[in-house]
């Protein structure tokens, strides 16, 4: 490699990396390294199917490269070292030497913020397209050019047909008329009005005719949709069915009827601030009854520090503007503030003018307190994923270090990885808040097929997260050697399981024993195996504490003693 091709392939601001024929990894520059977050060392020298997440895509990869073929953007997941999954983008070709691959070079461009993005944006429009679906009011949208984009199963009901989706424009209905009568093209109908001259357009009559020729009346309330950089991008329609009601106290019951069955706080204020309507949502939700509500200044639900707030809000309202989706605090009449939402709108009267405001606030302290619960989840998660990385790759350097075979090993680093495997589900079970000693005991003793030969006896204690990971692979290799050699390989002796907690100098200590009598004789246990390494060292010191096996020609006994603190996490009952 030329030194002009070192410095591109080292400095590119994308990954390079170069695979051998073999699937080995014997360049990649520093971007790569970057983007998975391993040293050189660990990377460079590995098989490159070991770092995808999808062993068949990689193949695929090789495959197509051996044939010939060029990849151009072939879309996969690497694993990084932190254990995230990388999007990426995967371009490669293959240099061959008298018609044998040599080595391809890849070029890896990491797309995971654009497929969180996407992720994102499709959970966002999911959720929308879901709440829409589920409303009983028809509504429908369209682009900046009126092509209709989307419409709810009430608004084909109202309508009598089923729109074309990129096809039909402005209006989900056959024909269009005047309230008089007279036929309206659908270029001129409302959301063609709205779409035009970029507004809402309220207060609009309309009689619509179904394709069976009936007729019905309603009042449509189309409204532009804009970007964050305030352009057009389409509009928003609901549709009010006036059929067979007089469309001034329909309109008026039916907003009533809402706003008093919503379990959200409807409140309508004047420009002044003074509070005019107060539904039942907004008793539940700040304490106070109407009689107490209306007619008092609204920055009675303000907290001191937002205050200010309101005139932001009035003056916004003025203007004319809709504010949607704001987040803050108000106060409750015992004094407690409480986190909501608020989406607030300019209140009309006949001729247009704007006279108040129209606010819903809805509680949010669930969704904040969710938000928190999943933020310190996700963090505790981590770190017991980083534990057990630690643990399993402990268990195999220290289990090769023993095996006679690669068979005997892939068998034991199989048995003990499946071993920290129960452990987990335990733990993930209990939302990682921990497990008893008798279910622990259990779910490792379950793949020998005698965990009922196993007597226990102790308070039911709830052992602490690291403590479960650790008994866990010790009870795994005191089965593993009973099932073997001991009384879990026949029909006689004995296994108990004792575990107590003792006051010493002021200090709660957890003391534990495996004791296994009467089976095969006991001859001799090794002292250089994984799992006497495990008893004697890893499981105790892993603990703060300390303990380790004997034995005699009738008996195995592990004996474990660890501070409490260490150990468990809360005592339920007495023995």
């Amino acid at each position: 490699m030329s030194v002009d091709y070192e410095d591109f392939f080292e400095n590119a601001a994308v990954g390079l990396h170069i695979v051998d024929a073999d699937g080995r990894i014997v360049h990649a520059n520093s971007a790569e390294l970057r983007l998975l977050g391993y040293e050189p060392a660990e990377y460079i020298g590995q098989e490159i199917a070991a770092f995808y997440d999808d062993k068949t895509v990689i193949q695929d990869i090789m495959d197509r490269l051996a044939r010939g073929e060029r990849v151009h953007r072939y879309p996969a997941q690497l694993k990084a070292r932190d254990g995230s999954l990388k999007h990426v983008e995967v371009s490669s070709t293959g240099h061959f030497k008298h018609g044998q691959l040599v080595h391809t070079r890849c070029f890896t461009v990491d797309v995971t913020p654009l497929k969180s993005a996407e992720q994102a944006f499709d959970e966002q429009q999911s959720r929308f397209h879901q709440v829409l679906d589920a409303l009983p009011v028809a509504v429908y949208t369209t682009d900046a050019k009126g092509t209709i984009t989307y419409y709810n199963q009430a608004a084909a009901a109202l309508a009598g047909r089923e729109p074309k989706i990129g096809q039909d424009e402005w209006c989900v209905t056959f024909r269009l008329f005047t309230p008089e009568g007279e036929e309206l093209p659908h270029d001129q109908c409302p959301m063609a009005i709205a779409l035009k001259e970029n507004r809402p357009v309220r207060d609009v009559e309309a009689v619509g005719q179904r394709p069976d020729g009936s007729f019905f009346p309603f009042m449509p309330f189309p409204t532009p949709l804009r970007n964050e950089r305030g352009e057009l991008t389409g509009a928003v329609n609901m549709l009010l069915d006036l059929t067979d009601r007089k469309r001034g106290e329909d309109a008026a019951q039916h907003l009533s009827a809402v706003v008093e069955s919503s379990f959200d706080a409807i409140i309508s204020k004047t420009l002044s601030g003074s509070i005019r309507t107060w539904n039942k949502g907004a008793e539940r939700l700040f304490g106070y009854t109407s009689e107490e509500a209306v007619g008092q200044h609204i920055t009675m639900l303000f907290p001191p520090e937002h205050v200010d707030e309101e005139p932001m809000i009035i003056e916004r309202i003025r203007r004319g503007e809709r504010v949607e989706s704001f987040e803050t605090v108000r106060r409750r009449k015992d004094g407690t503030d409480i986190p909501v939402s608020l989406t607030i709108s300019p209140v009309r009267d006949g001729t247009g003018r704007i006279v108040g405001a129209s606010k819903i606030a809805r509680d949010i302290t669930a969704t904040k307190e969710s938000e928190h619960r999943i933020r310190m989840l996700m963090r505790e998660v981590n770190h017991r994923v980083k534990n057990q990385y630690a643990v399993i790759l402990s268990m195999i350097r220290e289990t090769n270090r023993r095996s006679e075979n690669p068979d005997v090993f892939e068998k034991r680093v199989r048995e003990r990885i499946m071993a920290l495997s129960r452990s987990h589900d335990l733990l993930v079970s209990a939302d990682w808040k921990g497990a008893t000693v008798t279910d622990l005991v259990r779910e490792q003793a379950k793949p020998f097929g005698r965990e009922d030969a196993i007597k226990l006896h102790g308070p039911p204690l709830v052992l602490t997260p690291n403590a479960v990971q650790y008994l866990g692979i010790a009870f795994h290799e005191l089965c593993t050697n009973s099932a073997k050699y001991g009384v879990l390989s026949g029909h006689r002796g004995s296994i108990t399981l004792t575990w107590e907690v003792s006051h010493q100098e002021g200090v709660r200590i957890f003391q534990l024993e495996w004791t296994e009598k009467d089976g095969p004789e006991v001859k001799t246990i090794a002292h250089n195996g994984f799992g006497t390494v495990v008893l004697n060292r890893v499981a105790p010191e892993a603990l703060n504490g300390s303990g380790g096996v004997t034995y005699d020609p009738e008996r195995v006994v592990w004996s474990l003693r660890a501070p409490m603190a260490f150990v468990a996490a809360t005592q339920r009952g007495a023995a």
